[in-house]
C-alpha cells in the first residue's frame, strides 16, 4: 500500500520520493524519544569519563618524531640515565657570597632533596656530577633526570616547582626550569586564560544567540549540540590519553569548534525549519523536519564532511601535539555533526512550534528568515560589479600584503608569563652562565668520536663553550655546548644546521633548542603538503557539492584571498607588535612557527563552512529558476542572516582570547576572528557577490563528462 506524506495539502510525496536525508530527518523526528535516550546513554557513558580528561592529556608533545633531537634525547636518556631534553633543572642563585655560604649550601641541599623526591625521577645530580656553577656571587644547576615520557615529566615539573621556589632563604633565589617546567607554566598559563575567555565570551555568546534566534527556546538548541559533541568527544580524548600522548590543546580546540559549528549548524537547520513552517502553517512537525533535513541538513552534512577533511590534513605534520589537536577537533566536529543530523531534527519534531516558545518581539514579526536588507544589497552588488570587486580586492590586497614579510619561529620564553618559575629560573640561568645558557646544546656521539666532537665545537663560532665530554658505560658521550647567542635568536638555528653538518656521523644534537629548529623545519616542510591537501580535498567537496567546477574553484580562491587577509593582519600585530600595550603582549619578532599550518586548515575549514552554507543556498535557487541573478540575489538574502549571525557568536569567542594570557592563545584568537570577519564581510558581501555576477550562468556550468561522473545532488525540497 503506497503511503503519502506532504506538506500540508501540497506537494505530496511517496515516501520513496523523499532522500535519505530527508527520511533520516523525518525518522529522527517520529522516533524522538528513542533517538534522545540514545543520546543520553552515549553522553552519559561517555560524559563519566570526560572529567579525567586534563589530567589523562599531555603537556607536551610539541616535537618532530623521528627528527635528530629526538633520537638525540631518547639516547641520552639510555646511556646518560635520563638527562634528555625533559630532565628537571633548577637553579640556585644567591645575591653575593660563595658557594660555602651556608644559605647557599642549606638551599642546595634542600633542592636536591625537593627534587629527589619528586615521581618519575630517577636520579638528582648536582655541581660535583658537573653540572654548571659560578663561584662568585654563587649559583648552581640542579638536575633531576627523567625517568618518564615527556609528558609525566610536565606533570612532575607541576608538582615540584612550588617546592622548589620555597627552598631558598634570605639573598638566595630558586626556581625550577627547562622544558618541562616551562611547558607546564605554559599550560596552566593557557588554562586559566581559557576559562576567563569563556567567562567573558558565555555571556556575549549566549546574547547574540538570543538576539539570532529570536527566542529563548530556539537558542538553546545550540547548546544542546555543543555540550553532547563536547562531552562525548572529551570522553573519548580520555580513552585516547591512555593509550597515546595527547596535547591538552585538543580538549581546547574541541570546545572551540563545538561551539562554533553547534551554532552554525543549529542556525541552518532551525532557519529551515522555520522556513517550511511559515511556507506552509499547517505543515506537520514531522514533515516540517524531513524537509529542513533534506536541505539545510544536507548542507551541513557536506560543511560537516568538508571541515573534517580539512583538519585531518594537519595529521601529515610530523608531531603528536599536531596531530592530537587534530584529533580532538575531528571527534567534537564527528558528534556535534551527528547530533545535528539525529539529535535536532528528533528535538525540533517535538517542539513543533514551541520551538519559538518566549519569542523577542523582532522574531513574531519576522518571516521565513530571508533578508530584505540583504537581497537589497545583493541586487545592488548584481548592478555594479565593477565596484563592489574593485574596492573587495583593494581591501583584501591591502590586508594580505604584509604576508609577504612575515617571519615564523618557535616560541620564545616571553610567552610565559614573567612572575612564573620557568621564566624567572631562565632569566637566572642566563644571568650567571651568559646569554645561550639556557639553549644549552646536547652532542651525544659514540665515545671515539667524542674528540672530533669537541674539536667541531670548540671552532665554531656560535659556541661560547663547550663541557669536556663525559662517558657512559654503554660506550656513548656526552657533550654540553653553550651558544653564543639567545635561544629564539636566528644565530642559534644557523649554529646547530652548522655543527650538524660537520659533527661525525655518529653524533646527534639535542636539548630543547635542538628540538624546537627541529619542529619548525617539520612544520615548515610539512606546510605546502597541508596546504594542497586542504585545496584540493576543498574543491573535490565543493565540486561534489555545487556540480559546478568554475564556482568551486571560484570559492576556493576566495577562501585562500580571506586566510592571507588574517595573516596579514597577524603580521602586522604579532610580527611588527602593533596594540602591544592594549592587548597585552610582548612582541617575539615573529608568529609562531605552528601559526601558518595550523590555522591556515582551520581558517580554511570555517571558511569552506560559510561557502557552503551560501552556495548550497545559491544552488537550490538555480535549479528552480536557471536564472543566475536570482540564484546569488536569493542565495545572499536567505542565508546571509545564518551566515551573520553565527559569524558574530564566533569573532564574540575568539577575540575574547585576545584579552587575557599568554601570546599563543591571543594569536589564535586575533587570527581567527579577524579571518571569520573578513569573510563574512568582505568576501561574502563584497566579493563572492561580484564573482558570481562577472560569472552569470557560466558559474553553474557542468560539462557532460564531468556530470555522468559526479552524484547528483540536491538542495531543493
Amino acid at each position: 500500500m503506497e503511503r503519502w506524506t506532504g506538506l500540508g495539502g501540497g506537494d505530496r510525496k511517496t515516501q520513496d520520493d523523499l532522500g535519505a536525508f530527508e527520511r533520516l530527518g523525518r525518522w529522527a523526528a517520529r522516533n524522538r524519544r528513542g533517538v534522545a535516550l540514545a543520546w543520553v546513554a552515549l553522553i552519559v557513558g561517555l560524559g563519566a569519563l570526560a572529567p579525567g580528561v586534563e589530567d589523562a592529556l599531555s603537556g607536551a608533545g610539541w616535537e618532530a618524531t623521528g627528527s635528530e633531537s629526538v633520537e638525540a634525547r631518547e639516547r641520552i636518556n639510555v646511556d646518560f640515565e635520563g638527562r634528555g631534553t625533559y630532565a628537571l633543572q633548577a637553579v640556585i642563585a644567591a645575591e653575593d657570597g660563595g658557594p660555602a655560604d651556608a644559605g647557599f649550601a642549606a638551599a642546595v641541599d634542600e633542592v636536591e632533596r625537593v627534587m629527589a623526591e619528586g615521581e618519575h625521577v630517577g636520579g638528582v645530580f648536582g655541581p660535583d656530577d658537573g653540572t654548571p656553577w659560578r663561584e662568585e656571587p654563587a649559583a648552581a644547576t640542579i638536575v633531576a633526570a627523567a625517568d618518564a615520557p615527556p609528558d609525566e615529566m610536565v606533570r612532575t615539573a607541576s608538582d615540584l616547582k612550588e617546592d622548589v621556589r620555597h627552598a631558598g632563604g634570605d639573598g638566595v633565589r630558586t626556581e625550577l626550569t627547562g622544558a618541562a617546567a616551562m611547558w607546564s607554566d605554559f599550560n596552566e598559563a593557557n588554562k586559566k586564560a581559557m576559562l576567563k575567555s569563556e567567562l567573558v565570551s558565555w555571556p556575549v555568546t549566549l546574547t547574540i544567540m538570543v538576539i539570532a534566534f529570536g527566542s529563548l527556546i530556539a537558542a538553546g538548541l545550540p547548546l544542546m549540540l555543543t555540550i553532547a559533541g563536547l562531552v562525548c568527544a572529551a570522553g573519548l580524548l580520555f580513552v585516547a590519553g591512555q593509550a597515546a600522548d595527547v596535547s591538552i590543546w585538543a580538549m581546547n580546540f574541541a570546545l572551540m569548534f563545538a561551539l562554533a559549528l553547534g551554532i552554525d549548524y543549529a542556525l541552518f537547520i532551525v532557519a529551515r525549519f522555520r522556513q517550511v513552517r511559515a511556507d506552509d502553517p499547517g505543515v506537520d512537525p514531522v514533515t516540517a523536519a524531513g524537509a529542513a533535513m533534506g536541505t539545510a541538513g544536507k548542507a551541513v552534512f557536506l560543511s560537516g564532511i568538508t571541515v573534517l577533511v580539512s583538519l585531518s590534513a594537519l595529521l601529515l605534520v610530523p608531531s603528536p601535539a599536531f596531530r592530537s589537536m587534530a584529533l580532538g577537533i575531528n571527534l567534537a566536529v564527528t558528534f556535534v555533526l551527528a547530533a545535528s543530523l539525529t539529535l535536532l531534527p528528533a528535538a525540533l519534531g517535538a517542539l513543533g512550534e514551541r520551538v519559538d516558545g518566549v519569542a523577542l518581539p523582532w522574531r513574531r514579526a519576522s518571516g521565513s528568515g530571508r533578508s530584505a536588507r540583504l537581497g537589497a544589497w545583493a541586487e545592488r552588488a548584481w548592478r555594479r560589479p565593477g565596484l563592489f570587486g574593485a574596492v573587495g580586492a583593494i581591501a583584501i590586497a591591502a590586508l594580505a600584503w604584509p604576508v609577504a614579510t612575515l617571519d615564523t619561529g618557535m616560541p620564545s620564553i616571553t610567552v610565559v608569563p614573567e612572575d612564573d618559575t620557568s621564566r624567572q629560573g631562565y632569566e637566572l640561568v642566563q644571568g650567571a652562565f651568559g646569554e645561550g645558557a639556557p639553549g644549552t646544546l646536547q652532542v651525544v656521539s659514540d665515545a671515539g668520536d667524542a674528540e672530533t666532537a669537541l674539536a667541531v665545537l670548540d671552532a665554531d663560532p656560535g659556541i661560547e663553550n663547550a663541557a669536556a665530554a663525559e662517558d657512559s658505560p654503554g660506550g656513548s658521550a656526552l657533550i654540553a655546548a653553550v651558544p653564543g647567542g639567545g635561544p629564539s635568536s636566528d644565530a642559534v638555528r644557523d649554529t646547530i644546521d652548522r655543527v650538524r653538518a660537520e659533527l661525525p656521523a655518529s653524533a646527534a644534537v639535542g636539548g630543547a633548542v635542538a628540538e624546537n629548529h627541529d619542529l619548525e623545519e617539520a612544520l615548515a616542510d610539512a606546510t605546502p603538503l597541508v596546504v594542497a591537501a586542504v585545496l584540493a580535498l576543498g574543491f573535490v567537496l565543493l565540486l561534489v557539492a555545487l556540480r559546478a567546477p568554475i564556482l568551486a574553484g571560484a570559492a576556493v580562491v576566495l577562501n585562500v584571498l580571506a586566510t592571507l587577509a588574517a595573516f596579514g593582519v597577524a603580521k602586522w600585530i604579532f610580527q611588527d607588535g602593533a596594540f602591544e600595550g592594549l592587548l597585552g603582549f610582548e612582541s617575539q619578532g615573529f608568529l609562531n612557527a605552528w601559526a601558518p599550518v595550523f590555522f591556515f586548515a582551520m581558517l580554511f575549514a570555517l571558511g569552506m563552512d560559510y561557502t557552503v552554507f551560501l552556495l548550497t543556498t545559491a544552488k537550490q535557487q538555480w535549479d528552480r529558476s536557471g536564472d543566475a541573478r536570482i540564484a546569488t540575489v536569493e542565495g545572499i538574502a536567505r542565508s546571509g542572516p545564518v551566515i551573520t549571525a553565527a559569524a558574530a557568536v564566533m569573532i564574540a569567542v575568539f577575540f575574547t582570547f585576545a584579552l587575557s594570557g599568554p601570546l599563543p592563545p591571543k594569536e589564535m584568537g586575533i587570527i581567527l576572528g579577524v579571518a571569520v570577519l573578513i569573510d563574512a564581510v568582505l568576501v561574502r558581501l563584497v566579493l563572492m557577490p561580484a564573482v558570481l555576477r562577472a560569472l552569470g550562468a557560466r558559474a553553474w556550468w557542468l560539462p557532460a563528462w564531468l556530470d555522468r561522473a559526479l552524484p547528483r545532488i540536491s538542495f531543493g525540497h
